[in-house]
């Protein structure tokens, strides 16, 4: 699997998940890009020093990304939704490849996914049902009062269930100090392990 990572300047983030994954899995063909990188540009010295310390060599040269690279690869793997946001509206004849990378390998989302969807459509069966029941019954307030009432234990399950999905967001180190990299390089660590086993 030919696999590209995407972030914006192509300096931190992708480079840190190309470098990752290369070294946990040699042979491995992995490229990375920004959306607005420059070309030939070094990677972060924070992200040198970092990866340096886990015996990862990095000779990093910045790229944009562009549909030669979109071509040459099987699945995009972006670091946020806005980047994903972004590519879609440049580059959507590849839009069945991006993924953010988070995305990429949860799979618990997709069973709270399945969850909001049986009971979206079972909040709006119930809420049809009042209205038919009490529409000539009782004014507009009132039955807003009523439906309110009779849904509110439906739409505390919903909202619950939402703030559980999951921040698809890589964060941005770019402009901390090394303590803010090294904190990305663990969260970048952690999903390049469950992308791993995807792949395996």
């Amino acid at each position: 699997m030919k696999i590209l990572f995407v972030c914006t300047g192509n300096t931190c983030r992708s480079p840190m998940a190309e470098a990752l994954l290369k070294s946990k899995l040699p042979g491995a063909e992995v490229k990375s890009a920004g959306i607005f990188a420059a070309k030939n540009q070094r990677a972060s010295k924070h992200v040198v020093t970092l990866l340096d310390k886990k015996g990862i060599e990095l000779s990093h040269q910045s790229k944009p990304v562009d549909e030669k690279l979109l071509n040459w690869a099987d699945v995009v793997l972006l670091m946020t939704t806005g980047h994903k946001q972004s590519l879609i509206m440049e580059y959507p004849n590849f839009q069945d490849k991006y993924y953010t990378l988070k995305e990429f390998v949860s799979d618990s989302d997709r069973k709270v996914w399945d969850e909001l969807k049986s009971l979206y459509a079972e909040y709006e069966m119930k809420k049809s049902q009042i209205i038919q029941e009490y529409q000539h019954k009782l004014n507009n307030v009132q039955l807003e009062e009523k439906l309110r009432e009779y849904l509110q234990p439906d739409i505390q399950k919903i909202s619950q269930l939402e703030s559980s999905l999951i921040n698809y967001d890589i964060s941005d180190p770019f402009g901390g100090d090394i303590a803010t990299y090294q904190k990305t390089l663990e969260e970048l660590e952690d999903y390049i392990e469950l992308l791993l086993k995807k792949i395996k």
